[in-house]
């Protein structure tokens, strides 16, 4: 489904514009929509605030560990014993 958006540009803005996507061999309409998909991508979606409280929180926890050569051996052989089967 599609929806019609209406962005409301000065004369001077659409022609500048109108040069970038043809410079690009784009029609004006699909410049703004990649420009819209790139800028999108760039914003955060979550706030950096929300992200540090959830790291803060999680490094107060800890939780029993194994040393690294006991947990490779572990998921080894849960790996081996599926693929047996």
């Amino acid at each position: 489904m599609s929806t019609r958006l209406q962005v409301l540009l000065s004369d001077s803005e659409l022609r500048e514009l109108q040069l970038v996507a043809k410079q690009e061999h784009l029609t004006v309409s699909e410049w703004v929509r990649r420009t819209l998909r790139e800028a999108r991508r760039r914003s955060p979606a979550v706030d950096s605030g929300r992200k540090r409280r959830a790291i803060e929180s999680a490094s107060r926890h800890q939780f029993p560990a194994p040393a690294i050569h006991q947990m490779l051996a572990e998921i080894e052989s849960g790996y081996f014993s599926k693929t047996k089967k």
